[in-house]
């Protein structure tokens, strides 16, 4: 399962305006079970084998990482899988790469309308998933539940719970920030970027966890999930060409962009030791930047 095919994710230091900042490259941990989905499939996966289930259902959008991840995932551990993708307007179209790549590993893509797809934590519309495709074992939106959270505990090691003060995570779901919180040091603070416009991200990790030293921005979403700005495709540039770390528009790139702004505005110490996540999502970024 995972553990065979996990290694040792490595960092990398960038200079940032006179910051020495470190990159944990979760990107790299697989090329398929990308970053941050890596550490949320891993016990879901493995809660599901142990159960005997054969078959996966999770939830996601035209451009989810999670749909591609899970596709790969089910396709290597020997599950079938099925996508239930929000706007079934996208059926009668082209699929996009996204789709097109979990279409290829196995998955079935069940499309549902977008009021349906808002129905997808209730219990009367999980009861007709499950009479639709019976004993699968469903994973939540993004891949966030309590087992997810598990696997992302384990994103940092010994070493950066001992040598780094600030977490910079970027954020969706919040299962992934949510275990680092649970995995934090007592001297460590965790910093989330939301790639979604609103407080509600908050309001659902303080359901996870009782700890509070975290907080979330959304101030460098650029208008909201997926959304993007002429000054972040830029950015997005200049940062490759710079330190030579790809990025995508939906997540990774709206961190670092924050990031140097908090930097200019001394809002991150000089003194402070900051080590950032990079959370992967890279198939996400061929739709957006095929010039780069």
């Amino acid at each position: 399962m995972f553990d065979a095919i996990a290694h040792a994710v490595p960092n990398q230091t960038l200079q940032m305006h006179g910051m020495t900042l470190t990159v944990k490259r979760l990107d790299l941990v697989h090329p398929q079970i990308s970053g941050n989905k890596f550490f949320k499939l891993k016990y879901n996966f493995k809660e599901a084998q142990r159960n005997g289930f054969n078959q996966i259902l999770t939830f996601g959008g035209a451009y989810s990482n999670h749909i591609a991840a899970t596709a790969y995932a089910s396709h290597l551990h020997g599950f079938k899988s099925i996508g239930v993708i929000r706007g079934e307007e996208l059926a009668s179209r082209p699929l996009n790469s996204t789709l097109r790549t979990a279409q290829k590993f196995g998955m079935q893509l069940h499309f549902v309308s977008r009021e349906q797809y808002r129905q997808k934590q209730s219990a009367g519309f999980l009861a007709q998933l499950r009479a639709e495709f019976p004993e699968s074992f469903i994973i939540p939106e993004g891949g966030t539940n309590r087992l997810a959270i598990q696997g992302c505990t384990e994103i940092l090691s010994p070493a950066d719970l001992e040598n780094f003060d600030l977490i910079c995570c970027a954020a969706g779901t919040g299962g992934t920030l949510t275990g680092l919180i649970e995995a934090s040091a007592e001297h460590q603070h965790i910093l989330g970027f939301s790639a979604l416009k609103g407080d509600f991200l908050s309001q659902e990790i303080q359901q996870w966890t009782q700890r509070r030293n975290w907080r979330i921005t959304d101030e460098f979403c650029h208008g909201g999930y997926a959304k993007t700005t002429a000054e972040l495709m830029q950015f997005i540039q200049q940062f490759e060409r710079l330190h030579g770390i790809p990025l995508e528009q939906v997540y990774t790139a709206k961190m670092f962009f924050g990031i140097e702004q908090m930097i200019l505005r001394s809002e991150i110490a000089a003194h402070q030791r900051v080590l950032i996540l990079h959370t992967g999502g890279l198939q996400g970024r061929i739709q957006a930047l095929p010039h780069l």
